[in-house]
Parts: structure tokens; C-alpha cells; sequence
């Protein structure tokens, strides 16, 4: 199988200040840390030789790590107390990316013909992205630096306004009047009720059932012709248990046979209407079965 070969992640050019193989031009700066390299083809500061790697203006294979390696490792050692433990490990991060894509570079370039051999060259240019993501942290920070700087040497100037401005701001309008002043005040004042608790709703109130016959009596006499329907006759009805009360009553009174049914449908509307029976007693003998207040008359007069 013949692939072409993964290229690398292009780095931008490094500046035009340094050149390999001799020495540092004219203007260029040193490292912040001080610590320069000085190889057979390059000398000058680290960073520089980090920059001309990067910009593919310097092989990494043609440089021989492990000097710059001794020669960091003699730096520390000159500096003693004085060294830094966060450039310490920063170089050796580096020097190790340095390695690992130098050991990349010199594997045998030939045609990828399996997953791992993919792998490597994928592996090759994590490592050269991670040494421009270096340098480009190195960057920012230093441009942090210079406007941190920048910044000590800046202070706020707190002023307040010129009467001309003062002078702009428009008058401050409550939109109440005094009278409604002293109306909040008064309410805020006044004695607030005591909370109650109630117990109305803990009991169901009673409905008599000999009143709620006593009612529609009076309707179907009224109309002894007329079969009314039993949604008719509950409509005025505040509550269920006025419902049932009123059913309870209607049954009272088609046992004493006064009121005739009539449910043409299955489930359907009853229909209720006055008999003109037993006009004399309309409820009777079962007073005690629905309400438990005595002296209740449970016959009525003509």
C-alpha cells in the first residue's frame, strides 16, 4: 500500500535577526533566563535555537542534544541557590520534545504500509505542535509581562462631576403627593388582626334532608303536571351534599308515594313529577335515619 508521507505542522519563520550556523546577529535578544547554546553550527540563546527550529531553518537531527543537555546541566550548577526550579523543568520539557522529535526524524522515511508506522508520523507532528505551542506560551507571556509593566506605572484619577454637568441632572420626582405619604404610613401603623385559624373545614356542614323535601315538594305541587328533570331540581345546589340530601329527600318522598319516576333512558335523566297522593303526609317515620336533631316536624299541614 503507498501513501503519501504526513507533513509536518508549518511553523512561522523565525525573525531575520539570527541565521544558523554562526553567531547571533546584531539585535537580537537574549533569552530571559541568560542561558545560551554554543554548538558547531549555532550559538546563542536557547529560545533562538527553540525559533530556528521551528521555522525549519535549523534541523533538529543536526543538533546534538546531549551537549546542549551539559551545557544547561553547567549552567544550573553555576547559578546554585540562585536556579529556578520552574526553568529547570521548563527545559527539560523542551529537551525532551527536542528529543523525542529528533528520534522521529531519523526513523527510515519509506512507505507507510501499517497502523503503526501511521502512528509514528502522527506522533512526529504532535511532537514539532507542541514545540510551537511552547513558543508561542513564551510569547504571550513575555507580551503579559510588558503590559504588566505598563500597567504599575498607571493610576485612576477619581474626579467628580464639573458644575456644568451637575447642572444637567433633572430634578428627582416621586410621583406621590403627601396625603398618599401619610396613607402608607397610617396603614403600616394601624394593628394588624390576629391570625385564626378556622374549623370550617374540618367538618362537612349539615344539610337536613326533611327541608330539602320540604322544597321540592313545594316546586312539584307547584307544577303537578310537569315531569322535571333531577338536574333540574339539584341545580341550585351549593355542594354535594346538598346533591345527595336532595336525592335522599326525592326517594322519602316516592316512598310515601308521593312523586311518580320516570328514566326513559338507561343511565339516562331522571324524571320526577307529583303523584297528588297522600297530600296530608308527605315524610314521615324516619326522622331519626337522616338527621339527629329532634322536634324536627316531619309532617306537613294543607
Amino acid at each position: 500500500m503507498s501513501t503519501t508521507e504526513v507533513e509536518p505542522i508549518e511553523a512561522v519563520a523565525a525573525p531575520e535577526a539570527a541565521n544558523a550556523g554562526g553567531p547571533v546577529a546584531d539585535g537580537a535578544s537574549e533569552s530571559s533566563s541568560g542561558f545560551t547554546v554554543k554548538l558547531a553550527n549555532f550559538e546563542g540563546p536557547f529560545d533562538l535555537l527553540l525559533q530556528l527550529i521551528g521555522g525549519r531553518r535549523l534541523d533538529v537531527t543536526e543538533v546534538a542534544l546531549h551537549v546542549v543537555t551539559d551545557e544547561f546541566i553547567a549552567y544550573t550548577k553555576q547559578l546554585g541557590a540562585e536556579a529556578d526550579l520552574d526553568q529547570t523543568t521548563e527545559f527539560l520539557v523542551v529537551a525532551a520534545t527536542l528529543l523525542d522529535l529528533k528520534a522521529a526524524r531519523l526513523l527510515p522515511a519509506g512507505e507507510v504500509e501499517d497502523a503503526e508506522d501511521l502512528a509514528l508520523l502522527e506522533a512526529r507532528d504532535l511532537l514539532f505542535a507542541r514545540l510551537l505551542q511552547y513558543r508561542a506560551y513564551k510569547q504571550v507571556a513575555e507580551l503579559m509581562a510588558q503590559l504588566e509593566a505598563k500597567a504599575n506605572r498607571r493610576y485612576p484619577r477619581a474626579v467628580g462631576l464639573e458644575p456644568r454637568f451637575e447642572a444637567l441632572v433633572p430634578p428627582v420626582q416621586l410621583g406621590v403627593t403627601p396625603e398618599q405619604f401619610a396613607l402608607v404610613a397610617a396603614s403600616a401603623f394601624t394593628p394588624k388582626p390576629k391570625p385564626t385559624v378556622g374549623l370550617g373545614h374540618l367538618h362537612v356542614p349539615k344539610v337536613s334532608v326533611p327541608e330539602q323535601a320540604r322544597l321540592l315538594a313545594a316546586r312539584l305541587r307547584a307544577r303537578p303536571e310537569h315531569w322535571s328533570g333531577f338536574s333540574e331540581l339539584v341545580a341550585d345546589c351549593d355542594s354535594g351534599i346538598a346533591v345527595i340530601a336532595r336525592f335522599l329527600a326525592l326517594l322519602e318522598l316516592y316512598r310515601e308515594r308521593a312523586v311518580l319516576f320516570d328514566q326513559p333512558e338507561a343511565l339516562g335523566d331522571l324524571k320526577v313529577r307529583w303523584s297528588g297522593e297522600n297530600e296530608n303526609l308527605v315524610v314521615g317515620g324516619t326522622r331519626d335515619e337522616y338527621d339527629e336533631t329532634p322536634g324536627d316536624d316531619w309532617q306537613e299541614e294543607q
